[in-house]
């Protein structure tokens, strides 16, 4: 009788099994819930009895013998799922000792989904209630501020804005027939407009390309004639060219540099050579290229003159 019974509660009386014992303050639980460890089943509730002297619900569970934990480890009660209803869990706890067959476990609860929404129903109600409240509240002083008489303030604001309403709406006709009668001139002055748009378009294209093609040709032409002048120097033609290419040139511009620096020289040291002061007709001296006088027995005019004389 008792081989049938376990083998019905899924309980394999051909391997061995070790029974623990724990206790809840409320039964939650069927004899069909699972027991598990890290999510793996190991064993199942074999018995489910209140003791009425503790107010307790004893639980008793069947594990595998080969399954072992310490003597501390706990045994939770979880909610598998909405419909899933409730299982039970070991979770092993470090001790020195381990659990052995007939050990009693302690035990805690999980909170889970359903009994979270419990617990907090009736806190959610009553603010759900205060703020339906509130809000009933603040209906019926904004309907007693739209339909009292004595509140001007608010029905003078809400006529005022009809009739903003009413004009814009009016408005918004007069711009409409308008349109509607001037659609044929809109529409010419569009399209004149759209027409002059493009001929400026093509207009400032063609004025760009014309000064662009303008500006290159001049630059090309300056440059030809930069290019003319620079071959003709080279080739020594022109004063330029010449005093670039002809040696001899330079060579006669020195030479005359020279004689040039040496009479200024010269003029410096022997003034008398180049100019001379004639008073009363008196004939000045004449000098030779070695500073002698030379004798002339030609008479001078009588008048006072000044003779410059270049040797």
């Amino acid at each position: 009788m008792v081989f049938t019974f376990n083998f019905l509660k899924g309980i394999n009386i051909l391997q061995k099994h070790n029974r623990y014992q724990t206790q809840f303050d409320f039964n939650a639980l069927s004899s069909s819930s699972l027991v598990t460890i890290k999510g793996n089943q190991i064993g199942k509730i074999e018995t489910i009895t209140y003791d009425d002297k503790t107010g307790k619900t004893l639980v008793t569970i069947v594990v595998t013998e080969d399954v072992k934990f310490s003597k501390n480890s706990k045994i939770r009660m979880y909610e598998t799922g909405l419909m899933g209803g409730n299982a039970l869990a070991i979770i092993p706890m470090p001790g020195p000792e381990l659990a052995k067959d007939g050990d009693f476990l302690e035990s805690e609860v999980e909170e889970g989904l359903i009994t979270s929404l419990t617990k907090n129903f009736s806190g959610i109600s009553s603010n759900l209630g205060v703020t339906l409240k509130a809000a009933d509240s603040l209906m019926n002083n904004f309907n007693r501020l739209i339909i009292n008489e004595d509140e001007d303030g608010i029905k003078a604001a809400i006529a005022e804005l009809n009739q903003t309403i009413v004009s814009f709406r009016a408005m918004s006709n007069a711009m409409t027939t308008l349109v509607a009668k001037n659609d044929v001139a809109l529409t010419s002055a569009i399209g004149n407009f759209d027409t002059l748009s493009g001929n400026l378009a093509e207009i400032t294209t063609e004025f760009k390309q014309v000064e662009i093609s303008k500006t290159f040709a001049e630059l090309d032409q300056t440059l030809q004639e930069v290019n003319n002048l620079l071959a003709s120097v080279k080739d020594g033609k022109g004063t330029m060219g010449k005093l670039l290419n002809d040696d001899k040139l330079y060579t006669n511009l020195e030479g005359a540099s020279l004689q040039l620096e040496q009479l200024l020289q010269d003029f410096k040291l022997n003034p008398k050579r180049y100019v001379h002061f004639s008073v009363f007709g008196k004939k000045p001296n004449r000098f030779d290229a070695e500073g002698n006088i030379i004798e002339d027995e030609k008479t001078q005019p009588d008048e006072i003159r000044v003779e410059l004389e270049n040797n």
